[in-house]
């Protein structure tokens, strides 16, 4: 149960060493109308509870969090969907520090080799405060394509690209008007990262892909990967002749689908098994082990780098949307990683993949106490971390040599279970139907 901490509340958590008992009746909570409204409400024993009311479970957004997560008692059964400064890795600002941090860490402590695990984020200077920096960089390098980002906002807006330091001294005046009037709302950040000008094309069209990573604790680090996910692609060919329109650089599908010709059912996307098997055909299943063994060291690296900072309350959980841009090498790049991956589905596959993906969200949470804590899967998701790397095999990996070590991820993978929730999406959208 939840209550505010100052009022007298004596919470109904079970005492230290005794087994979670479990729940026949889920009381939640959720302020997001869409996809995840729809699992929430069919979950047999969940019950909806709404305004002040006691619960068990709450699917909150992050202003939520930011205004009441630290006035809030919480029984030792509860669990809520953001970690308290979850904005470490979400924002881009503070994702790139910490990256930048680590890896310094890892070359004082590991070496060169080890470090240079951590190169896959394009140079980046965060603005205003790094401007002059930023301007030593693009004298070295003039002609080539910068990208500018407000560090937290999403859904492909304020960004814009640019070549030309003249391009950005609007916003640089704007940034010093700002710090002159103390009284006026101060300039929003930005970051200015080098743009990927060899994205890897399919069809001609620029894409990135969204992959969704589950952390249940980051003392000790335990991540889940899931299986599914999908490739957004942009509605128009690639160019860098035309560095001005959105729908050839921005595959958000916010901005994607104000495209004159987005066709709303089919929408801008591929499942990772599409896109897993299309890449096979081109380059060999050996060239897709090793990329996608690539984007593996993305997640679990990138989790390592704010691992001691985030506040880890074991009432927390998070429900990560990793955004990955492939180049023509195969190199994947992470992008940026969202704390509130869009739930709400663009066409009906998307709805169905949301919906197997919350429902395996919520198997791995368990707040029925159903799991044993020894599952390597749970639906479409595959135990990526637990206080170390984990293996395919039975037993502990056997880290010596690391040379016949086979993480346990299978992303693009087939899901087996797919068949199953696909019953459940069609029965979700049949009662929908009834009840409307």
């Amino acid at each position: 149960m939840s209550r505010p901490k100052n009022q007298n509340y004596k919470g109904h958590g079970l005492s230290k060493g005794k087994e979670r008992e479990q729940r026949a009746s889920i009381r939640f909570k959720t302020t997001l109308m869409n996809t995840l409204m729809d699992v929430l409400r069919h979950r047999p024993g969940w019950v909806e509870v709404k305004d002040e009311g006691e619960w068990d479970f709450y699917w909150c957004d992050v202003s939520w969090l930011r205004e009441n997560f630290d006035h809030t008692y919480m029984d030792e059964h509860v669990r809520i969907s953001h970690f308290r400064n979850h904005y470490e890795l979400t924002r881009k600002n503070y994702m790139v520090k910490n990256l930048k941090r680590f890896r310094k860490q890892l070359e004082r402590e590991a070496g060169k080799l080890e470090a240079a695990k951590c190169d896959f984020f394009p140079k980046t200077f965060e603005m205003p405060c790094e401007y002059h920096l930023f301007v030593e960089e693009f004298r070295k390098n003039p002609g080539i394509t910068w990208i500018m980002k407000p560090v937290a906002r999403s859904q492909g807006k304020g960004i814009f690209l640019f070549r030309r330091l003249k391009d950005i001294m609007d916003w640089r005046k704007d940034a010093r008007s700002s710090d002159d009037q103390k009284d006026e709302i101060p300039v929003e950040n930005y970051v200015a990262q080098r743009y990927i000008e060899n994205p890897y094309l399919i069809g001609g069209r620029k894409f990135d892909l969204r992959v969704y990573v589950l952390v249940m604790s980051y003392i000790p680090l335990r991540a889940w990967l899931y299986r599914d996910g999908f490739a957004r692609f942009s509605n128009t060919r690639f160019t860098l002749s035309s560095i001005d329109d959105q729908y050839v650089h921005l595959t958000n599908v916010a901005v994607q689908k104000t495209s004159p010709d987005y066709h709303p059912k089919k929408g801008c996307k591929w499942m990772l098994q599409r896109f897993r098997q299309y890449l096979a055909s081109k380059h060999g299943p050996e060239a897709v082990e090793t990329l996608f063994s690539d984007m593996d060291n993305i997640f679990v690296k990138s989790l390592q780098s704010v691992q001691k900072v985030i506040i880890s309350d074991k009432h927390c959980f998070e429900l990560y949307g990793y955004d990955i841009l492939i180049d023509q090498t195969l190199k994947p790049w992470l992008l940026e990683v969202n704390a509130s991956p869009s739930l709400t589905a663009s066409s009906q596959e998307d709805y169905e993949l949301k919906t197997c993906l919350l429902e395996d969200t919520l198997h791995v949470v368990d707040m029925e106490a159903r799991l044993t804590g020894r599952e390597k899967r749970v639906g479409g998701f595959d135990l990526m971390w637990n206080d170390g790397p984990v293996s395919r095999e039975e037993g502990p990996p056997d880290l010596s040599g690391m040379g016949n070590f086979v993480a346990n991820t299978h992303l693009g993978c087939v899901n087996d279970r797919n068949n199953q929730l696909r019953q459940l999406f069609r029965s979700l959208q049949n009662q929908k139907k009834v009840s409307s």
